[in-house]
């Protein structure tokens, strides 16, 4: 029977994404192994899509807390790696399948790296990885193109919500940036995630958009990821969708609040931008605006997203591929 290595990370879009670079390097590590990722069955296909695992085992918990394992089938797994958090809970419901080796945070044999709260998501884990010997490249971001068609080719793409209302942006500034880069003479499509409908219709009203670019009620993994990789700039809160224009070396204006930049955002390049109003860490998960968000002004996005779209086209004339990362204008 094939070994298996099963690595916990059932957390959101996003969270896959910032993993990606951890997940190769658990690949490379392990090439005669059936790599198992442990995360929500609805990123099943976001998860197989980039070629770091073989298998997912459906996994998922309220809020952002630890599910439970025990579904898993078949013989312990020779490795268990929790890429989940550093607390002793994700350990816990990783070392109940009796792992042959548990590479945690929290396990104290062998002794784990240090957790770094300062630390952006993808050098964690990539460091976290280096201190057991595998290693990974936190630039390592990119994902495979899309294998069916965007269905807004070359469009600016608005992306007004986000899971918690503490990194949504206010629609009616959202609708703001639309008509200034439809008035630029840029196709503008909205979409939103599943239950989104209605903001979503609200920055295409406020906006004056068409009907045929107003994308509801959640578009499939690989028709997004097909959206996000043909568009000509994201506009978007700190989602899952700005990682995938990471992932995608699409061009990108991202407007964090609660948590910095430095944190989650992209890798530096002109081609992502990170607009981000400085002050003590808030909470992303909160249930209203969070007032570092709020500080970004409409006119604000609107210059930094000119000025993206710009040096994209510059890059693509030159026959360059842009790089991947995260500034401010």
């Amino acid at each position: 029977m094939t070994p298996r290595v099963l690595v916990l990370r059932a957390l959101g879009l996003g969270d896959l994404l910032a993993g990606v670079p951890a997940l190769r390097g658990v690949r490379r590590a392990f090439p005669g192994h059936e790599v198992v990722l442990a995360l929500p069955s609805a990123l099943r296909e976001a998860a197989l899509s980039g070629g770091t695992v073989d298998t997912v085992l459906p996994a998922q918990a309220p809020g952002r807390g630890v599910p439970t394992l025990t579904h898993w089938t078949g013989p312990p797994p020779q490795v268990a790696i929790d890429l989940h958090g550093k607390g002793p809970e994700s350990r816990d419901a990783l070392a109940a399948l009796s792992p042959g080796r548990l590479l945690a945070f929290a396990q104290p044999d062998p002794p784990p790296p240090r957790w770094r709260p300062d630390e952006h998501e993808r050098d964690r884990w990539c460091r976290f990885l280096a201190h057991y010997g595998i290693p990974a490249d936190p630039a390592d971001v990119r994902l495979p193109p899309p294998a069916v068609s965007s269905p807004a080719p070359g469009a600016v793409v608005v992306h007004p919500g986000a899971e918690s209302a503490a990194r949504r942006w206010p629609a009616e500034r959202y609708a703001t940036v639309a008509r200034a880069l439809r008035g630029d003479g840029h196709r503008v499509v909205v979409t939103g995630g599943p239950g989104e409908d209605a903001l979503v219709l609200d920055v295409a009203g406020r906006a004056e958009l068409p009907e045929r670019d107003v994308l509801r009620g959640g578009l499939p993994f690989g028709e997004l990821s097909a959206l996000v990789a043909g568009a000509a700039l994201l506009v978007s809160g700190d989602t899952g969708l700005a990682h995938l224009a990471v992932a995608h070396a699409t061009p990108s204006v991202t407007l964090f609040g609660p948590v910095a930049p430095q944190l989650w955002g992209p890798p530096p390049s002109p081609c992502h931008l990170a607009l981000w109003k400085p002050g003590p860490p808030g909470d992303p998960h909160g249930d209203v605006p969070d007032p570092r968000l709020l500080g970004i002004a409409a006119d604000e996005v609107a210059a930094a997203a000119r000025s993206v779209v710009r040096h994209g086209r510059t890059a693509s004339e030159r026959g360059a591929e842009p790089r991947v990362a995260s500034g401010r204008p």
